[in-house]
């Protein structure tokens, strides 16, 4: 039996993570022989979880080539979010949640995307229709994730398939949404120790109508914590523009208690952000009223700015 590998995107979240561990057991339970492993270092939100749950985080990987020729993708699509060598292999399977873009393949593929808030909402799915019942530490994982991608369901990418799912996988593992989830979101939002490095660990890289953009993200309770240590900040996000030829970088500080934002961009199109949003960036700085989803309120508009 061949074994694959099986992970999330580039900088990884906590859905990213919690759903390679969680689509690893099911097809495990299927009879494969499938490792999750990691593209990049857990943040503290994840963390959290893991530490809750008394898993160990995936191993970290670089390459996938070198070990395996085939992997399955949770979490992503897109070739610049995955692996550096995801052309060198095959994909097995592909669950998302999010747009498809700068994907194809030699080959057939299972692919399962659908519009929910969160990829452990349709492995939810998954574990019913293989009839494979979910472990109770796997449920915390895979609730843990929900809470994670819906901002404890207060995101407008929240379905109510998504607060079905939580509401089954909180049972299976014993928890409290509420008390859990808030507790969960503040491990995350406790930007106090991290580093410039690890306050930028949440980025992603989207191919925009020719232009190349870098979206990041962090979740806070008070987004001065961040905005007071911008002189820190700002040589580290320039240098990744001219490091990865970047037309646009978008930093979204997202306050958890208020659902605001603040935008911080830089790089020669920061006028898609005033577009996007009808707003005037002082400072590189412009507040975002009620964005707190980058899949839902960010990527897209935008995409359609950038493709106008």
């Amino acid at each position: 039996m061949e074994k694959m590998l099986v992970f999330g995107h580039k900088n990884p979240d906590t859905d990213a993570i919690c759903s390679a561990i969680a689509f690893s057991e099911l097809k495990k339970a299927e009879g494969k022989e499938v490792e999750a492993v990691r593209l990049g270092e857990i943040n503290s939100e994840t963390a959290f979880v893991l530490a809750e749950a008394s898993v160990s985080a995936p191993r970290l990987v670089e390459t996938v080539s070198n070990e395996v020729s085939t992997v399955c993708l949770v979490d992503h699509n897109e070739a610049q979010q995955s692996v550096d060598d995801i052309a060198n292999v095959t994909v097995h399977s592909v669950v998302d949640h999010h747009r498809i873009a700068n994907f194809e393949t030699a080959d057939p593929l299972y692919y399962r995307a659908e519009p929910v808030g969160c990829t452990a909402t349709i492995l939810t799915k998954l574990f019913h229709e293989k009839g494979i019942a979910i472990p109770k530490v796997t449920a915390q994982l895979m609730v843990s994730a929900i809470i994670s991608d819906t901002l404890l369901f207060k995101s407008p990418t929240c379905t109510e398939e998504d607060k079905k799912a939580a509401d089954e996988l909180a049972v299976i593992a014993g928890l409290n949404l509420e008390e859990y989830g808030m507790a969960m979101l503040r491990a995350g939002a406790d930007v106090s120790t991290k580093t410039v490095a690890e306050l930028l660990l949440d980025a992603k890289e989207f191919e925009m109508g020719g232009a190349k953009v870098e979206i990041a993200q962090i979740n806070v309770v008070d987004e001065n914590d961040v905005l007071s240590r911008m002189e820190e900040v700002e040589p580290v996000i320039t240098k990744t523009i001219a490091d990865k030829g970047l037309d646009l970088y978008l930093f979204v500080v997202t306050n958890i208690l208020t659902n605001d934002s603040v935008g911080i961009a830089y790089g020669e199109k920061t006028q898609a952000v005033e577009q996007a949003y009808h707003v005037t960036l002082v400072d590189h700085k412009a507040p975002l009223l009620g964005v707190v989803s980058r899949k839902k309120q960010v990527v897209p508009v935008l995409t359609e700015i950038f493709t106008k």
